[in-house]
């Protein structure tokens, strides 16, 4: 029998601090949610304080108050940002605060705006965060992101059901896909960790120099950056703490080369950005670079982002996912990054991540420009994975062997 809705939350919040964090006695915390999702909050506040948290301090944020920015904000003020809150955010994180975000926005919020405005009040924020995203993207500090069923989502989920039912359903999704249904939430995260780290070892011990997607609309190599490293599940951050980045993860990711990316390749879900939903993605590129970018929807606003700066048309991550993960088969488009991009092999445009190379620990910023790692104020996911798309490891010789077939490892 499914135990009640308070009882799931709770244990999404345990797993939240335990897994999700780590954690650790004495550690302050930095929590952001939408204003719908206060009840996880509280409870997230509770578990980390239990924990030992010194200090939890929480950011609220609200979609009708974004909305009333689109649509009543003089055109000039979609260029500014608050870099004040982030270089708060980032002294934070330099004082070795933990961050979590809980996602729940809606994929379509902000779908009838002007999508210049949207494209600048993206590249503003991106600009002004930057302080505290160098903290994330190199691991300085243990984070995560979990998920809250807000209305609006669950209504872009699960557009023909009422309001309620639809909330419902899509708690039900959360919590599966968040391990919170297991008996011992806790010990089965432990279990899944081992099986992602298993995973990271074996490619890890191939060394490929590349690898190559191919299915319906795509043939593409993405060559990898020299000295990678593969991760996935658990990840020891620089402050010494284990922590799951993300809740849920279903990945092995890695570092490709900027400038070694050649091909063509076609989306296989959509992509939720800043509020606007972009279908049926399709570039190419040369030398690393996307050169040619269309999409069915969202088409201005994808060729927007990929003008934010020289490092938003290379790519920042390439990771691994079969196609019979957990959330691939609940059949469900959740149009929410976090748990679409754990259904499906992807790649992300723009930053990549430090911690991706064999020396992360030593590794200067000449260093990871020079074996391939990208710089951008950006860093976005968009899935590439399906039952038809087969990938290949390519040895620094040229050799190839199967890693996936049909979406399945092989």
């Amino acid at each position: 029998m499914t135990e009640p809705h308070d009882r799931r939350l709770d244990r999404l919040a345990e797993v939240a601090v335990r897994v999700g964090l780590g954690l650790r006695e004495g550690q302050e915390l930095l929590m952001t949610a939408p204003v719908e999702a206060l009840p996880l909050v509280r409870r997230i506040t509770e578990h980390a304080y239990r924990a030992g948290a010194s200090l939890v301090t929480t950011l609220l944020s609200d979609e009708e108050a974004t909305l009333m920015r689109f649509r009543h904000a003089p055109d000039g003020a979609f260029d500014t940002s608050t870099p004040w809150l982030f270089e708060g955010m980032g002294k934070a994180y330099a004082g070795n605060a933990a961050r979590l975000a809980i996602a729940g926005e809606d994929p379509n919020l902000l779908a009838g705006q002007d999508p210049d405005k949207v494209a600048r009040a993206n590249r503003a924020r991106s600009k002004a965060y930057l302080p505290a995203l160098e903290r994330i993207v190199s691991f300085s500090i243990n984070w995560t992101i979990a998920s809250y069923a807000t209305p609006s989502w669950a209504k872009a989920v699960f557009p023909d059901l009422p309001a309620e039912e639809a909330q419902a359903k899509l708690w039900d999704a959360i919590f599966a896909a968040s391990r919170v249904d297991e008996a011992d939430p806790v010990a089965a995260w432990a279990a899944h960790n081992a099986a992602l780290q298993g995973r990271t070892r074996h490619l890890n011990g191939k060394r490929y120099a590349a690898l190559r997607f191919r299915g319906p609309g795509t043939d593409l190599q993405v060559g990898l950056a020299d000295g990678h490293a593969w991760l996935g599940g658990a990840e020891l951050a620089r402050n010494g703490i284990t922590c799951n980045p993300n809740i849920p993860t279903e990945e092995v990711f890695t570092t490709p080369h900027a400038l070694r990316v050649e091909g063509h390749v076609r989306s296989t879900k959509p992509l939720s950005y800043g509020g606007t939903l972009i279908q049926d993605i399709a570039v190419r590129f040369e030398d690393g670079r996307i050169v040619d970018a269309q999409a069915r929807t969202g088409e201005e606003v994808l060729r927007k982002v990929l003008d934010t700066d020289e490092g938003s048309r290379r790519l920042g991550e390439v990771a691994l996912v079969p196609h019979s993960s957990p959330i691939s088969r609940s059949g469900l488009l959740f149009l929410n990054t976090l748990f679409d991009e754990n259904a499906a092999s992807h790649i992300a445009l723009g930053q990549a991540y430090k911690t991706c190379f064999t020396d992360s620990a030593n590794l200067t910023d000449e260093d990871f420009v020079r074996q391939g790692g990208n710089k951008s104020l950006i860093h976005i996911d968009w899935m590439i994975g399906s039952a038809e798309v087969d990938v290949d490891g390519i040895s620094a010789d040229g050799t190839a062997e199967p890693v996936m077939r049909r979406g399945e490892w092989a």
